[in-house]
């Protein structure tokens, strides 16, 4: 291999951010974190990923925790490290559109508070919800990667994938990033994938998978080989599973070849000593469902991301009718058909598994329908990779013109009528942002930190607690 050129691999550790949430429900608190990042930020990790997903939801709604205050206590422990976060496109971090004001004003504060790097995706990959977000990071000089967001079907060839780098380049991303949510990619589509990319675009690529199906750390094997430029690791104590491959294992296996990474493997044992003891503690509360942490081929088989699965069963069991799992298993593609066969990640996964759950409880398909079903068939969502089945549109919008247009070209600004709603509360201006993305949530949230702040009783923060238990 001595005559390769050198080309250490790129990690981004996902450790504070996708790895807990993939297996903890995203409960791991700041105090939980603020000890390790010293020694964190010594590795020489290409980026830690540590906000945006579900984090900012779960500080608000479980820990009592203000998602702004973390995002800045990492900001100053992380001297010499970027951080990154993940971004829903026009949807931010919520699970609908937003006009572009409030779009343009969180990737402002983001950027201001520490954020070096924004992952941006969109479910329906449809470009349009994407734009606004990437041109307000370029405007703040961050750094916007814009994300594929990965799945099968007969629409989504090389071609499709090539056509859509070609589309992110010009759309002004600095790097593009394969998001595969339900570990599909398998080693050798890996490596086909990557060489087809780095024939369409001069951008960096970076992949990001989840071990649900076993594959994944051969996938990234494969994937660095045909010349793919960072891959997302997480500290093994809270690595495979539903998470992403181990760090230091990647780091091993890379070891002495033209793509080692040259990180210390004692300096990261040191890392993973501080998370061992939070994965026993929530393997002992059963926070951690040892269920998460082994192969699920059914995967491959249905398409369906480790943490739909999980939902799937939850909504059956509050139905009392955990014994129809395998027919909504079978549904769930068949929706997926219905809706133009989006790839299923937040909030496309649980709208289309929600409706699987519904048709088959209620023994007839869309006799029951939720509002997202009507949305996304009402094109609110954006434009899907295939048309809808129009005899199922029908049945469900019924006369309704359904809308054509990019989404929150419909929506008018609202930062003004969040900073009226949110103003007796507000302490900082990312409050208003809290306030826009979750109302009910981030209002109990600062009733909270107000009694906090005041030295009211403790009957308040006990009541609270009480309403979100961690």
């Amino acid at each position: 291999m001595a005559d390769i050129e050198k080309k250490p691999v790129k990690i981004v550790e996902t450790v504070l951010r996708d790895a807990h949430q993939s297996l903890l429900a995203t409960r791991m608190t700041t105090e939980q974190m603020l000890p390790i990042v010293g020694k964190m930020d010594q590795v020489g990790y290409y980026a830690v990923e540590c906000w945006g997903g579900a984090t900012f939801d779960s500080c608000l709604r479980f820990l009592k925790e203000d998602p702004w205050m973390r995002l800045r206590k990492l900001r100053d422990g992380f001297k010499n490290t970027k951080l990154q976060m993940l971004f829903r496109g026009q949807n931010i971090l919520g699970y609908n559109h937003y006009a572009d004001d409030v779009v343009e004003y969180f990737v402002q504060k983001s950027i201001a508070n520490g954020i070096d790097i924004i992952r941006i995706f969109d479910c329906l990959n449809d470009m349009r919800n994407l734009q606004t977000a990437v041109t307000a990071c370029n405007k703040e000089k961050g750094h916007a990667q814009v994300a594929l967001s990965y799945t099968l079907g007969d629409s989504y060839t090389l071609d499709y994938w090539k056509d859509i780098a070609k589309r992110i380049e010009d759309m002004g991303a600095d790097s593009i990033c394969i998001k595969d949510m339900a570990g599909l990619l398998t080693p050798y589509n890996a490596d086909e994938l990557v060489r087809a990319l780095k024939e369409s675009t001069k951008l960096p690529i970076d992949l990001h998978t989840h071990y649900t199906s076993g594959v994944a750390s051969m996938t990234y094997l494969k994937a660095v080989e045909a010349g793919c430029d960072i891959i997302d690791t997480a500290m093994s104590p809270l690595a495979l599973g539903t998470s992403q491959p181990a760090t230091e294992v990647m780091v091993e296996t890379f070891r002495g070849t033209p793509y080692d990474t040259g990180y210390d493997q004692n300096l990261l044992a040191e890392i993973a000593s501080h998370f061992q003891p939070i994965r026993d503690e929530a393997l002992k509360s059963g926070r951690l469902n040892p269920k998460v942490l082994g192969v699920d081929i059914k995967t491959l088989q249905y398409q369906v991301p480790g943490g739909m699965l999980s939902n799937l069963v939850s909504q059956l069991k509050e139905a009392g009718q955990e014994d129809k799992y395998l027919q909504v298993l079978e549904e769930v593609p068949r929706v997926r058909a219905d809706f133009g066969e989006p790839p299923l990640v937040t909030p496309s996964s649980q709208i289309v598994g929600t409706q699987a759950v519904l048709n088959v409880i209620s023994g007839e398909r869309y006799k029951m329908v939720t509002k997202e079903t009507k949305k996304i068939l009402m094109g609110e969502f954006g434009q899907t990779v295939k048309p809808f089945n129009p005899e199922v549109q029908k049945k469900i919008i019924g006369d309704e013109t359904p809308i054509t247009c990019r989404p929150a070209d419909l929506i008018a600004p609202q930062l003004p009528q969040f900073e009226k709603e949110c103003a007796q509360w507000k302490q900082q201006d990312e409050d208003v942002l809290s306030y826009a993305l979750f109302p009910s949530v981030a209002k109990e949230f600062f009733e909270y930190r107000a009694a906090q702040q005041t030295g009211v009783d403790s009957t308040l923060a006990d009541k609270q607690n009480k309403t979100y238990p961690v």
